[in-house]
């Protein structure tokens, strides 16, 4: 297995339990923890309630000790089903995330032994890649929180896996939960999407409307429901004699955050699939107990973007966004970090048009803006894709496709560019990736994770990056594109390192799910990956 392409120093044996003491005692811890776990867990998509995606309890994976990371153990999936996307919670020795195979698992963390699965056909018996978890769980008060491609939110047993309660947040057949549910003062909050906006030219576009649920934790009653646009009205015909809904869209795509300080949840929304009232391309900030608006900030306006506007083949008529412009497909598919300088709150949010933005928490107001890449390819694959990685000193934020992606470290006061680190150029040159050129890209789609000193970020190229947090140095990678035999019994391949989802460090380990976009050619099925010093 390749681990590294150059030999690096190590300090001597002996002095590394010295320096991590070190590095325990110095490094700046900020408040970023979840109530009711321990710092070594990392029970939701972004590690805690502000969306930090930092763990500053970790000490074993540091800078000094990062090169020494190897494959632990692996979990192959089955053969044929779609791309990884549930990014795993770890919590108390256990693991838990959604399959490509309709499966959620529960695994032990530090052998992969299995140690129960949900089969998402008992609630609902469709088959087919929607019946697959497409977020990441969160972890809390013995029950385990996620959703999947059908619009069904599910709790179970933490212990046992047993179904405590599902429900479904939207009729619309398209509807889906990308958004990954976190847990605050015995409630649920999640966005909801949807591919309405995917049809053909037959297709009466579009009825849907995005909005932010609030469900009590042990029951999944619905306690309040914010929807983005107002409910869409048929005003006319598309050419084809499809019936024309407006307005519609403004799916919540990205995963809540929540300052507890504030009692606010932040979240942002995605483009308007017809018309142009609501909250399309913004950012919310709403009361966590009655779901009142406290703000909102509209970053783009307008956005009116359907699938077929990415079709140079599609006749005219179907793209409203066209005529003047606007097709833009600018939504914001990233998690809120919410931060605290000198004093100043504020919420940072990256987009799809290439520009994170730093908003003051209590008024909207913008702070300041970075644009870090161009965001103006087919799909605005260009931009930020999923999350950013705050530790206290730096923003750490990753474009995708930015010919080529990056990751930057940014100030958290002003915006300025601490320092920028290109996907290496030679990442479709060696291990897998080399075997198919043409399918390799130099791009970063999923979030960024950090830890003390280390900076982790996975590639379409298939490799597993990590960076020094001072300066943007790779000090490690690891090619995913090759055969892990699994602890289950299969042998599973990797790929492009999963979107969606990020990195996961907790208690010494590194988890990464591996096999998303970019697909390289494979008899096997994708893999789950668990490294240690």
């Amino acid at each position: 297995m390749t681990r590294s392409r150059t030999a690096r120093w190590r300090p001597v044996r002996w002095a590394i339990p010295v320096v991590c003491a070190l590095v325990a005692v110095l490094a700046p811890t900020p408040a970023v923890s979840t109530p009711g776990f321990t710092g070594g867990d990392w029970p939701t998509w972004t590690k805690d309630a502000r969306g930090s995606r930092h763990n500053a309890a970790e000490r074993r994976i540091n800078q000094f000790t990062v090169d020494d990371l190897s494959v632990r153990w692996a979990h192959a999936f089955p053969r044929g089903g779609p791309t990884l996307r549930s990014q795993p919670a770890v919590t108390g020795g256990r693991m838990y995330f959604g399959g490509p195979d309709g499966l959620f698992y529960a695994l032990d963390a530090k052998t992969g032994a299995t140690l129960w699965t949900f089969d998402l056909g008992t609630v609902d018996p469709a088959v087919g890649a929607a019946k697959v978890v497409r977020d990441s769980p969160s972890v809390a008060n013995g029950r385990v929180y996620f959703g999947d491609g059908r619009g069904y939110l599910y709790a179970l047993n933490q212990w046992t896996g047993a179904l405590e309660w599902a429900e479904r947040l939207d009729t619309n057949p398209a509807a889906r939960l990308t958004s990954s549910p976190i847990h605050f003062d015995g409630r649920v909050y999640v966005g909801v999407a949807s591919a309405d906006n995917a049809g053909g030219v037959d297709s009466a576009c579009c009825t849907f409307r995005g909005h932010v649920d609030a469900l009590d934790a042990e029951t999944g009653e619905l306690v309040w429901r914010y929807y983005t646009v107002p409910e869409p009205k048929a005003v006319g015909t598309w050419p084809s004699g499809a019936i024309h809904w407006s307005p519609s869209g403004a799916g919540v795509w990205s995963s809540p955050v929540i300052d507890p300080a504030t009692r606010t949840l932040y979240v942002g929304t995605g483009q308007n699939y017809t018309g142009t009232e609501g909250d399309s391309d913004s950012v919310l900030a709403l009361d966590v107990g009655t779901g009142a608006v406290r703000w909102t900030k509209q970053l783009t306006h307008p956005d009116t973007w359907r699938v077929l506007c990415a079709d140079p083949k599609a006749p005219p008529g179907y793209c409203p966004g066209l005529e003047d412009g606007s097709a833009l497909d600018y939504d914001i598919g990233t998690a809120p970090n919410v931060f605290t300088v000198k004093g100043r709150t504020y919420v940072g949010v990256g987009q799809k048009s290439g520009v994170y933005h730093v908003l003051d928490t209590a008024t909207g107001a913008i702070v300041w803006q970075r644009q870090l890449s161009s965001g103006d390819t087919t799909y605005s694959e260009s931009g930020i894709q999923w999350g950013a990685s705050y530790d206290g000193e730096r923003l750490y934020v990753a474009t995708n496709q930015g010919n080529p992606g990056a990751v930057h470290a940014l100030d958290p006061e002003t915006g300025a560019l601490l320092w920028r680190t290109p996907n290496p150029a030679d990442g479709c040159a060696w291990g897998g990736a080399a075997l198919a050129p043409a399918s390799c890209l130099l791009a970063h789609a999923p979030a960024v994770s950090s830890s003390p000193g280390v900076v982790y970020e996975g590639s379409s190229d298939g490799k597993i990056r990590a960076y020094r947090a001072r300066d943007g140095k790779v000090l490690w990678q690891f090619d995913t594109i090759q055969d892990f035999p699994g602890v289950n019994g299969l042998v599973g391949r990797g790929g492009g390192l999963a979107g969606g989802g990020g990195a996961v460090v907790a208690d010494g380990m590194l988890y990464v799910m591996s096999g998303f976009r970019p697909l390289y050619p494979s008899d096997k099925g994708f893999v789950l990956l668990a490294f240690g010093v």
